[in-house]
């Protein structure tokens, strides 16, 4: 049976004492042992939030792995370094990191090889742009971003993979995907996963919705049969927004 997940992305905030302090704030809370609560702060926090978090049931996640093992690669940071540090997951294929830094399905399809050799679990991420929707490419662009990014991923690779949708017109933007939407494109994701692995692990991947996903409209997205949680981006900043979602269920 799929979980419920409400993974929170930090992207490029918080320094380690503040990160610190966002924690201790996020730890003062409870939320369900339904759903699973995950905080993705940069790298220079990892071990930090990791020792903050030894003694709760948070996960904690890296925002990005290389596409190499090791080596000399100035700057990049391996699966197995961010294992290292009492991570459990690590998002992929983020739209920033696709817009910004110009990663293909075929670099993002490496790293999620390389994070499940380290014993990471991945959080996948697909979606279209603004371009793409108006013009009723969405269905064929995340088809697309699917199929290439699992080349080569293994149904027993599934149990450890999360997917996020990402409607990246509606990042950052104020703007949030209808539910109708979100729940026509998690279906729809669904059933790519179904006709490549089967029907037992399309129904137990875990789908979440990130965009623009905030209090004021997390439960009625989470209620939607094939959304199972969101992917949080500025709302993870502050704690009682972060975990008003999580009680969103």
């Amino acid at each position: 049976m799929r979980k419920n997940i409400v993974a929170g992305n930090w992207k490029m905030n918080m320094t380690i004492p503040e990160g610190e302090n966002l924690i201790n704030e996020i730890l003062k809370e409870s939320i369900s042992n339904q759903t699973i609560l995950i905080v993705a702060p940069p790298y220079p926090n990892l071990v930090t939030t990791s020792l903050l978090l030894k003694n709760s049931k948070i996960k904690l996640a890296a925002q990005n792995c290389a596409d190499k093992d090791k080596g000399a690669f100035t700057g990049e940071v391996s699966a197995s370094m961010i294992k290292s540090t009492g991570a459990e997951y690590v998002i992929l294929g983020h739209s920033e990191r696709r817009a910004y830094y110009n990663e293909t399905d075929q670099i993002i399809n490496s790293k999620i090889k390389l994070a499940l050799k380290a014993g990471l679990k991945t959080i996948v991420c697909c979606g279209e742009v603004l371009s793409e929707r108006e013009s009723n490419k969405h269905f064929d662009v995340v088809s697309k971003q699917l199929k290439g990014m699992f080349d080569g991923i293994t149904p027993t690779d599934f149990e450890n993979i999360i997917i996020a949708y990402e409607p990246v017109w509606a990042i950052g933007t104020g703007k949030t995907a209808t539910s109708d939407q979100a729940q026509e494109m998690h279906k729809f994701i669904r059933e790519n996963i179904k006709s490549a692995y089967g029907n037992e692990i399309a129904e137990n991947t875990s789908i979440l919705y990130g965009g623009s996903c905030k209090p004021s409209n997390a439960k009625e997205l989470f209620n939607n049969a094939d959304v199972d949680g969101g992917l949080i981006g500025g709302a993870s900043l502050v704690a009682k927004e972060f975990i008003e979602i999580a009680k969103s269920f």
